[in-house]
């Protein structure tokens, strides 16, 4: 047997390799090209959607915006124009889950920091709060790369229109308080056709993982 298997040792060497070979491309023949879905108002849930909106169920893209970031520059989406980007919803004297998704999206804006094609865009909840000098501290404070990534105040029936009719990505707030919203955890990953691609919790690792993947996979579609 041993005698047989010397014998015919190139044979079997060219047999593996031709089956490995055979084996990968079958399996890649298979497995099914990766996408990522268009979210539209009606595919999200209720409660971070101005009923406006909900239902529409396609076709949905993010409205015109006028804000100003950090540096007191008017930021429109003449911007983010072809872009790839994150957009999210925080304040600044946020103490509970606002701390950890700013330095997530520190991670993001450091994976993509050399991209010219994904920018990172962060409205506050709270413009009374939050003004010009206010985020640019912040923005000090996190490591903010002022080409990369803005951080927005205005009108605050503005900044509740874009959460709920554009990023359905915020709660309503207090019912007597008008346009008082919460936000939440969301980072929404927003393609160059202004549509939405995806909704990562911003307070895990595992999340920012995936969207630094998507963000490449959407730059190379």
């Amino acid at each position: 047997m041993k005698s047989i298997f010397v014998k015919y040792r190139k044979f079997f060497a060219v047999l593996f390799v031709f089956s490995v070979i055979t084996i990968s491309l079958f399996y890649s023949a298979l497995k099914p090209a990766k996408t990522l879905p268009i979210y539209n108002p009606s595919d999200v849930n209720p409660e971070l959607v101005d009923s406006t909106v909900q239902y529409i169920s396609k076709y949905h893209t993010i409205a015109d915006f006028s804000f100003v970031n950090q540096n007191g520059k008017t930021i429109t989406q003449k911007d983010y124009e072809g872009k790839v980007y994150v957009a999210d919803f925080f304040f600044t004297t946020c103490g509970s889950i606002c701390p950890k998704m700013t330095t997530n999206l520190a991670e993001v804006q450091k994976a993509v920091q050399n991209n010219p094609n994904v920018m990172l865009l962060s409205h506050t909840v709270f413009p009374e709060i939050d003004s010009i000098p206010v985020l640019k501290a912040y923005a000090k404070k996190h490591g903010v790369i002022d080409s990369k990534w803005n951080l927005v105040t205005g009108d605050k029936k503005e900044i509740y229109t874009m959460a709920r009719k554009s990023y359905l990505a915020v709660k309503l707030g207090k019912p007597s308080e008008l346009y008082d919203m919460v936000h939440t955890e969301n980072f929404v990953l927003v393609d160059q056709k202004r549509r939405v691609r995806g909704f990562y919790d911003g307070t895990k690792k595992e999340d920012m993982k995936q969207l630094i993947e998507d963000i490449n996979f959407l730059c190379a579609e």
